[in-house]
């Protein structure tokens, strides 16, 4: 969908503007100099003192008018040619412009190029997103039609037939686990309506979808934060299935106030994970589990949940196991 236009119509430039006012205000002076001069009946001309009044104002607003360019029309200008340039150049034109003019243009050029570095990274995210999903999706599909075809044209034993059957069963699981994952990735960039949940429920709903696994919470849990609880369900579930995968039998999430948020460790009994690893647990796709079908998406998909809710997450040192640090907002009192 196209951008929405402003209405073409002649607009006068701001320097217009300015230079208009000052000039309004240059001619007030002379315009009271006459106006008492008539009321006097004084036709000579102007003494000394009434031109030195009038050349001041003039030096006075031409000084004015020098301080408004500097100040105001020209960072002006220069944010709108660094946009320009930003929009043709990408990444390579992100930078400061030279002229920043008052406290408040400052901040709106800074803001302006936070902003851009964020579409920036997030229009390269998105291409290498797309190359991973293209990847990922590619290998399933072509071992699924392999499999087919040989279905179809080749006579085989049952038992080679049902081990291509069982290829095929796989694969589309494994397509199914990445919609899935990108079903909920896809959720994790937009923040979902934040009406507070504590860890505690959360830990509760953790328990019924990991039977198996015992889940204890401690601390600080009835505190509200700023998530939904369906929000708070995807962080902790992927959270906790990465734990089951690696043979975690007990899930401790522990809550703790810090400043304006809520810490929670999340660390489970489980194999852990090898130093090798530590560096690439939140890149994208990045799994040792492919052949058993991991997406290695979870823990992307959780830091993204959790920085679009003003939160985030890290890998904390463990001498067993793995362990999470989640520091999440809360709740803002009514």
């Amino acid at each position: 969908m196209a951008a929405p236009r402003v209405t073409e119509k002649w607009r006068p430039p701001l320097s217009w503007i300015v230079f208009t006012v000052l000039l309004a205000v240059l001619a007030l002076p002379a315009a009271v100099v006459i106006w008492f001069r008539a009321l006097d009946g004084t036709t000579s001309q102007m003494g000394a003192i009434e031109l030195t009044a009038l050349g001041v104002a003039l030096v006075l607003t031409l000084i004015t008018g020098a301080v408004f360019s500097r100040t105001i029309t020209g960072p002006i200008n220069a944010l709108v040619a660094r946009t320009e340039e930003i929009g043709r150049g990408g990444r390579a034109a992100i930078s400061a412009p030279e002229q920043h003019g008052t406290r408040e243009l400052a901040v709106l050029s800074q803001s302006f190029l936070d902003l851009a570095e964020r579409l920036v990274e997030r229009t390269d995210y998105v291409n290498s997103f797309a190359a991973h999903v293209s990847h990922e999706l590619k290998s399933p599909l072509t071992s699924i039609r392999g499999s087919a075809e040989l279905l179809l044209e080749a006579e085989m034993s049952t038992e080679d037939r049902r081990r291509f059957l069982t290829h095929i069963v796989a694969d589309a699981d494994r397509l199914a686990g990445l919609l899935e994952r990108l079903r909920d990735l896809a959720r994790a960039d937009v923040p979902l309506d934040a009406k507070g949940v504590g860890l505690g429920q959360a830990a509760e709903q953790l328990q019924l979808k990991h039977p198996a696994m015992t889940i204890v919470a401690t601390g600080e849990t009835a505190t509200l934060v700023a998530l939904s609880m369906e929000a708070f369900a995807i962080v902790l579930g992927h959270l906790a299935d990465n734990s089951a995968q690696h043979g975690a039998s007990r899930l401790e999430l522990s809550a703790s106030r810090v400043g304006n948020g809520l810490r929670i460790v999340v660390a489970d009994d489980g194999k852990g994970i090898s130093p090798g690893n530590r560096d690439k647990v939140f890149e994208p796709f990045f799994t040792t589990r492919r052949e058993s079908g991991g997406t290695g998406m979870g823990l992307g998909i959780a830091k993204s949940m959790l920085e679009a809710h003003g939160g985030r997450i890290a890998l904390l040192p463990a001498e067993r196991g793995a362990s999470f640090e989640l520091i999440v907002p809360l709740l803002p009192s009514p």
